[in-house]
């Protein structure tokens, strides 16, 4: 089943939301203490994508590009909209922000490299390891969240089912019509992209930034179509 790294990605995520929200009651200093070290620990990931690129000058571009993009759709406004719309629908929540749980969730698990190689490797050997491993990170990763956010980070799963299921079921066609050497070099230059949301994911989660980084999303769709275009010529 070509969408089983995907689903278990995102029954990961709720199960790891649901263990979070029984130990709400952690101290705030201890909370903070543990959003802080994840956020270095985000960072450090970042660092480590961005220096995949083979080419940085198409990260740069595909940043500034993307981020045009995104402030002309209001992307980080629309995700926001949707974050509070779910909180109104399901009331104040003591246990945290659900827009914000929702909105950073989404984004600390679905901007990097493994969910996009991991649903390739399903959808075109139907192998689905890498999503599994990134399961079981992300439960983990849920847990810490949903202490610190609230119980928004639980809506992160839709998201993530959609954004991998549907890499997965488009790279069941994939090699049809993108050779294996420029699939390559998007997915680097991808990783290296979405490298830098992440890291600015960390920055903004230890408060040393308030860097819009949904409104940067559209720069990893324009880092491929760069890379296509170099490909050509």
């Amino acid at each position: 089943m070509v969408l089983l790294g995907a689903l278990a990605n995102g029954i990961s995520v709720i199960f790891g939301t649901l263990l979070g929200s029984l130990f709400r009651r952690i101290p705030d200093s201890m909370k903070d203490t543990v959003m802080n070290v994840m956020g270095l620990a985000v960072i450090v990931l970042g660092i480590q994508m961005g220096f995949k690129s083979a080419n940085f000058l198409i990260v740069i571009l595909s940043l500034v590009i993307g981020a045009i993009i995104g402030e002309l759709l209001f992307l980080e406004n629309k995700i926001n909209q949707l974050g509070n719309w779910l909180e109104k629908k399901l009331g104040s929540s003591k246990q945290g922000n659900i827009s914000q749980g929702f909105v950073t969730a989404t984004l600390v698990f679905v901007v990097g490299a493994m969910g996009i190689l991991g649903a390739l490797d399903s959808g075109i050997r139907g192998n689905h390891d890498i999503l599994y491993t990134k399961s079981i990170m992300d439960g983990f990763i849920a847990i810490i969240l949903t202490t610190t956010l609230g119980v928004g980070v639980i809506f992160s799963a839709i998201p993530i089912i959609l954004y991998e299921g549907l890499i997965a079921l488009f790279a069941t066609q994939i090699n049809l019509f993108i050779p294996d050497s420029l699939m390559n070099q998007i997915i680097i230059e991808m990783t290296a992209t979405g490298g830098i949301m992440i890291l600015a994911i960390g920055t903004n989660l230890i408060g040393l930034t308030k860097v819009k980084v949904a409104n940067l999303l559209p720069g990893i769709i324009v880092s491929a179509i760069i890379v296509s275009i170099l490909y050509k010529f």
